[in-house]
């Protein structure tokens, strides 16, 4: 691996601990049938995951790279979700999209390590940026809402750019802000297509961030480094 001289990170699931957004879900269904008592808990979040399962993959490019707000997908999500469990109806779902985007806000956290790992970088005078795919307003309100915008350099959102990952120019245009060259640049993320991969194609360092300790299988992107946490980033940095 190379030397470092700046550092990208990705936004979910390498500085965010998304692990407690399900229950953002679980606490609106819970919510809508106080509302509307003939509807079930149970069937409502079931109905949502199965929304998710076929609707997500349809709305990808759109959520990635479209200028539009993320509200207007959530809230189609849940308009989904009540016509599975038989209620066709548009106040209801905008209700269950208001909640939930209260709620899941209330669920966004740093990982334990990120904070302090983030601040002795930026007291180190190290370039920082974040490169995160996703709706521009969801993906920036996340960022202002975990306080950490003032430690870097460049935010990079694939709905603002109208670029996502893996594509090497969403790296290219991180560098450019940060000043500086793809020499001794890490890129740090959780996925292997759109972190390892896309850093790979942008001629950087790639650092699989391997919380869950997924073992690498036949035919995967292989990075330059693999970790357990942030916390295994920063003592390789001291070395």
């Amino acid at each position: 691996m190379r030397p470092y001289k700046a550092l990208c990170l990705d936004l979910d699931d390498t500085l965010l601990d998304g692990s407690h957004f399900a229950a953002s879900i679980e606490r609106t269904c819970r919510e809508l049938t106080a509302v509307r008592p003939t509807l079930d808990a149970a069937r409502l979040l079931a109905a949502n995951r199965e929304v998710w399962r076929t609707y997500g993959p349809e709305m990808e490019e759109k959520w990635n790279l479209d200028s539009s707000d993320g509200a207007w997908i959530g809230l189609e999500a849940w308009r989904r979700t009540l016509r599975a469990c038989g209620c066709d109806d548009e106040s209801l779902a905008r209700h269950a999209q208001q909640l939930h985007w209260q709620y899941g806000r209330e669920t966004y956290r740093l990982f334990e390590e990120a904070e302090e790992l983030l601040t002795t970088l930026r007291a180190a005078g190290v370039p920082l940026s974040i490169i995160t795919n996703g709706a521009a307003d969801f993906q920036r309100e996340k960022v202002r809402l975990l306080g950490i915008e003032h430690l870097f350099d460049a935010v990079i959102i694939s709905g603002e750019v109208g670029i996502a990952k893996p594509d090497a120019a969403i790296f290219a245009l991180a560098m450019e802000q940060m000043g500086v060259e793809p020499a001794g640049v890490w890129h740090v993320g959780d996925n292997l297509v759109t972190d390892v991969g896309g850093a790979r194609a942008a001629g950087i360092g790639s650092v699989w961030i391997n919380r869950r300790e997924r073992p690498l299988l036949d035919g995967d992107i292989r990075p330059d480094l693999e970790i357990r946490s942030l916390s295994d980033l920063r003592s390789l940095i001291a070395k």
